[in-house]
């Protein structure tokens, strides 16, 4: 039985196939400094009523405005609620905690890859073995097992998860692992996770094999499945993962590719794998492709907000909370979106990310640069404005606790701590309340 509405006005329009940010942010020609700065503006929020949709106008930004007043409105995937007085719309006790919703699934999550990657050889197992210690948080699979329970219930199910969902949970953390070791060669890598890496405890050349090792056995058990649009949708996970590294090694000399380059990116290297990891678990229940690019975009949306505040992590926070060394991507000779936005404002930072920061000094500048620019808070404000999509999509299927727990997601992606908050809506816009405003230095916090 669907539970009781929670909200005062539920968004009724579709999905968008394109990514309204990169509409927005480069991807029609216009420059990074343009993507940062006109996020504000006036929409509409889609209301209720017995003839369709109705509007009214509230202060929300025009990344809403262009969802909310697009052409292109999909069938209502599920009927519209009639508004209700009340004024919040989440509290911290109805926002369902998302590890504890995902816990029973997840119990025997290391466990069941470690029979995966079962070998006779010793060595070949400590080195698979070695990151599958049940340490890991485990962020994907979570989100994985949520969205499947939230795609079952909409499709009048029970929320327990059907074997194949499980198995792309399990799937979808041996990619990322395996992705992690070869990143960790290809970069060079001490620490991961709190642990000596494999490539400096084994060597590269058996790390690249575990590596590869882990991937083989990932895709066996996808094979096991049965299902071949999901080896599809899984597949192509793999293929953005190279393609996003090779994308990596390069940049742009146009200012605004650059930008357009960067998100591109890091789609391909982070979120691919949630957005299409999303998508399969609704396949295996729910053959409505609208209902397919909903798991997606929220995927899709959450994992950009998740590498976005990872890359602003790495010059507001030590070692000790990121778990790897601070100014490890400029010492990469990486440019990420706070030294994009910071470019703007100091010029200077364009040839040094052209020579990919490899001149004596030019770190130690970047940084500076950065601090003294409105990077952080730049990127910050994109995170949230991809979080604010992920919240829109999602809000599109049936209620449910693990609908709920997705939403809360995107809060704690964007603080990175778990704490007590709540989701308002104030005067005709949502606003997250009780979340400390030092957390991500200096960062303006608006609304989720």
């Amino acid at each position: 039985m669907a539970t009781p509405w929670r909200h005062c006005w539920r968004w009724t329009i579709g999905s968008t196939s394109t990514g309204v940010l990169e509409t927005i942010c480069g991807f029609n020609g216009r420059s990074a400094t343009f993507a940062a700065s006109s996020f504000r503006g006036t929409g509409a929020v889609a209301g209720s009523g017995k003839e369709g949709l109705s509007s009214r106008p509230v202060n929300t930004t025009s990344i809403g405005n262009y969802i909310l007043t697009s052409r292109h409105k999909s069938r209502l995937l599920y009927p519209t609620p009639k508004p209700c007085c009340c004024k919040r719309i989440h509290s911290d006790a109805k926002l369902k905690d998302p590890f504890s919703l995902a816990q029973k699934d997840l119990n025997h999550l290391y466990d069941d890859i470690k029979k995966e990657l079962f070998v006779s050889k010793s060595e070949l197992k400590s080195l698979c073995d070695y990151y599958f210690d049940g340490k890991g948080k485990a962020f994907r699979p979570m989100i994985v097992v949520l969205m499947a329970r939230a795609c079952n219930i909409h499709s009048n199910r029970d929320g327990d998860l059907l074997p194949g969902q499980r198995s792309i949970a399990m799937i979808s953390e041996m990619i990322h692992t395996a992705s992690l070791v070869h990143d960790d060669v290809i970069d060079g890598s001490d620490k991961r996770r709190g642990k000596t890496t494999i490539n400096e405890v084994w060597g590269e050349r058996k790390a690249i094999l575990a590596g590869d090792f882990i991937l083989s056995a990932a895709s066996m058990a996808l094979a096991r499945i049965g299902n071949n649009t999901v080896v599809s949708v899984l597949s192509q996970v793999i293929e953005d993962l190279v393609r996003g590294e090779f994308m990596q090694l390069g940049s742009k000399e146009n200012e605004s590719e650059r930008f357009k380059h960067y998100l591109e990116k890091t789609f391909k290297k982070t979120a691919s794998l949630i957005a299409n990891s999303c998508k399969a678990v609704s396949i295996l229940v729910n053959s409505d492709p609208e209902v397919q690019e909903i798991a997606f975009q929220y995927g899709r949306n959450v994992g950009i907000a998740f590498q976005l505040v990872d890359d602003v992590l790495d010059f507001t926070a030590c070692a000790s909370q990121l778990g790897k060394p601070s100014a490890t991507d400029l010492k990469l000779g990486l440019a990420t979106g706070p030294v994009l936005f910071a470019c703007q404002q100091f010029p200077e930072l364009h040839a040094m990310i052209m020579r990919r920061f490899s001149t004596t000094g030019d770190v130690d500048r970047a940084w500076q640069y950065v601090l003294e620019s409105d990077g952080v808070d730049q990127t910050n404000y994109l995170a949230r404005s991809y979080c604010r999509e992920a919240i829109r999509q999602i809000s599109l299927l049936r209620p449910s606790p693990e609908q709920d727990a997705l939403i809360r997601l995107t809060e704690m992606v964007l603080t990175r701590d778990k704490k007590s908050a709540t989701i308002e809506l104030v005067g005709g816009e949502l606003t997250l309340t009780g979340v400390p405003k030092n957390r991500l230095c200096q960062a303006t916090w608006m609304q989720c």
